[in-house]
């Protein structure tokens, strides 16, 4: 049966009951170890916390960003990831970071990286092994190859879309019609013809 336990209770005299209750309880003793002769450390009365070294950024979340009052022609290839805020006009490889132009960036060429943001103009051609991101401040003339995309309503879009995957469906429309039984001519093509029309 689950109830209250009753605690036991110690006889003692009155007085000193009564004189011990009205004092406050003593610290509770620590349960540090004091620290050992072989210590460098100065001694202290509390723990002090070790510090936590602050997170170091590694090669795959480093950036770089091209300014806003930039303009660069030519071939960039790196291994971190890209941010256009200024003016280029050439071609970009880094096949496993992300590019990005931003809202201010124009870009004219083509691209090869893992995961491409769009916000700002983009005329050419982006070749994604991850996702293209076409927001709604962005301008783009084009082709995109990608295994997806995401247009956010109120972007303009001229271009092109591949998608690098497989269908949905494991047949594809070409080897539906390859067997001659394309829906609705199906039984047309393989009855003989008659005429059902009357004469009056």
């Amino acid at each position: 049966m689950l109830g209250k336990t009753k605690k036991p209770e110690i006889d003692t005299s009155f007085t000193a009951a009564k004189k011990e209750e009205n004092k406050p309880a003593p610290p509770p003793p620590q349960t540090t170890p004091p620290p050992t002769p072989s210590s460098s450390a100065p001694p202290s009365s509390s723990p002090t916390p070790t510090p936590t070294p602050s997170p170091t950024p590694t090669a795959s979340e480093e950036k770089t960003i091209i300014g806003e009052h930039i303009s660069i022609e030519g071939h960039i290839k790196g291994r971190e990831h890209l941010i256009i805020e200024g003016e280029m006009k050439g071609n970009v490889e880094m096949e496993k970071h992300n590019f990005k132009v931003g809202s201010n960036g124009r870009f004219d060429g083509e691209i090869r990286a893992q995961d491409v943001s769009i916000s700002g103009q983009l005329k050419g051609a982006v070749n994604a092994m991850g996702k293209v991101e076409v927001t709604k401040e962005a301008d783009f003339f084009g082709d995109i190859k990608a295994k997806s995309i995401a247009v956010e309503d109120g972007a303009y879009f001229k271009g092109s879309i591949e998608l690098n995957r497989e269908p949905h469906r494991k047949t594809s429309f070409a080897e539906a019609t390859k067997g001659g039984s394309v829906p609705g001519k199906g039984i047309a093509a393989s009855s003989p013809a008659t005429d059902t029309k009357k004469e009056s």
